[in-house]
């Protein structure tokens, strides 16, 4: 029986929380044989994956670094009419899969990009300053719909656009999402926000984490591009980020402490980011984590 949708997850490094991911998985209210998994391991130096998979699950594994070249492995071996995108560290809530699905089958046609939406957890009730921030910047994918893209923490695209498109650009360690969401829309595709598909998504509890997130992000934006694009993101990063402190203190919805000592923190890792940016200038290598 051919599944409604394939659920691609890349992993590297993160094999110790697969065991989460998958047990939100197998609380889907859709049901079990309509979608199944495809795991794809990224050179994990620890391989680790659970002892037992679920009967619809599978693991493949893709020699080529970068989450986007496992994505695009995955492409290759899906069954599904859909495929659905979500991160190693996130878990979905059990509505998730049957609210895009929903969405999917009843309201929109295969030519269609739908983004769910993605919330931030703490660990508990006093969450640390980098938990904050992460807290405070969040993944607004509701805001990155309205400017015409989406992250594969909570994304599904019908299987035939998915190939129409040739899948992502592999060679990206980060930014290959909004990239592959743009192309849809350029070539004429709907992009629709579901808020009723929710994943989480830990927020980070060290300054390495939110680091190496920054230096990743970083590497996408001066590696990837023409060379006017990549031009604009070094000027960008030089710049302060005032978008960020303003986003930060005047719109977001977390308490005030919150937004302050996030702001704080920015400062910081504009810090970092002008360093990525030096060092990526002289040929240095991109962040992949």
């Amino acid at each position: 029986m051919t599944p409604l949708c394939t659920v691609i997850v890349p992993v590297y490094e993160h094999w110790h929380l697969i065991p989460f991911l998958l047990k939100c998985l197998q609380y889907q209210t859709l049901s079990q044989e309509k979608f199944e998994v495809l795991l794809v391991d990224n050179g994990s130096t620890n391989f680790a994956p659970p002892p037992e998979l679920p009967a619809n699950t599978r693991i493949l594994h893709c020699a080529i670094p970068g989450s986007y070249a496992a994505r695009n492995l995955a492409l290759q071996e899906a069954r599904g009419e859909w495929l659905v995108f979500t991160d190693a560290d996130c878990l979905p809530e059990a509505g998730w899969l049957e609210a895009l699905m929903q969405r999917a089958v009843n309201l929109t046609g295969p030519n269609t990009v739908l983004a769910g939406a993605v919330r931030m957890r703490a660990s508990g009730s006093n969450p640390s300053i980098f938990e904050m921030y992460d807290l405070v910047k969040g993944i607004p994918q509701d805001w990155y719909v309205s400017r015409g893209y989406a992250v594969t923490a909570n994304l599904a695209v019908s299987a035939k656009l998915a190939n129409w498109l040739r899948g992502f650009e592999a060679q990206r360690f980060s930014g290959g999402d909004a990239d592959f969401v743009r192309r849809a829309v350029a070539d004429g595709a709907s992009l629709r926000y579901v808020p009723e598909a929710i994943v989480e998504h830990p927020a980070r509890d060290s300054w390495q984490a939110l680091a190496t997130k920054a230096r990743r992000i970083k590497g996408g934006q001066l590696t990837s591009g023409n060379y006017c694009q990549r031009s604009i993101w070094i000027i960008r990063t030089l710049i302060p980020p005032v978008l960020a402190w303003y986003r930060f203190l005047f719109t977001s919805t977390q308490p005030i402490r919150f937004r302050v000592l996030a702001s704080l923190v920015q400062m910081r890792l504009w810090g970092v980011e002008m360093k990525e940016a030096v060092k990526l200038l002289f040929r240095g290598e991109a962040e992949r984590r």
